[in-house]
């Protein structure tokens, strides 16, 4: 795999974290907003949509692609559903604060 192919596949996967964010974003709210539920904390409603939409959603698209799934793929698509459920609570803020934290900043 040459580096275009690696740059493609990440730029995939951010998309794909961006989408998925949106869209438990949006069905948190849907959910805070009926009636009994608004007492539930919001980070935990984001948290179990997040992990029980991103492994229903890959799953959905390796059966649409006819690819088998692994152990190592659905353990790899529980922790991108934590990267989702940060991204859907916080925002690209807190990405990029974490990213900034960890890039190597040259000393001048």
């Amino acid at each position: 795999m040459n580096l275009n192919e690696m740059m493609q596949h990440l730029s995939y996967l951010l998309m794909a974290i961006g989408v998925m964010a949106f869209i438990v974003s949006v069905i948190a709210q849907v959910i805070k907003s009926w009636p009994g539920l608004a007492a539930l904390p919001t980070s935990a409603v984001v948290i179990v949509l997040s992990l029980v939409l991103c492994p229903v959603s890959f799953m959905a698209l390796m059966a649409w692609q006819k690819q088998p799934i692994t152990w190592y793929m659905m353990f790899a698509c529980m922790i991108a559903a934590f990267n989702v459920a940060l991204v859907a609570m916080d925002g690209w803020e807190r990405i990029k604060e974490i990213w900034e934290r960890t890039v190597y900043k040259d000393k001048k």
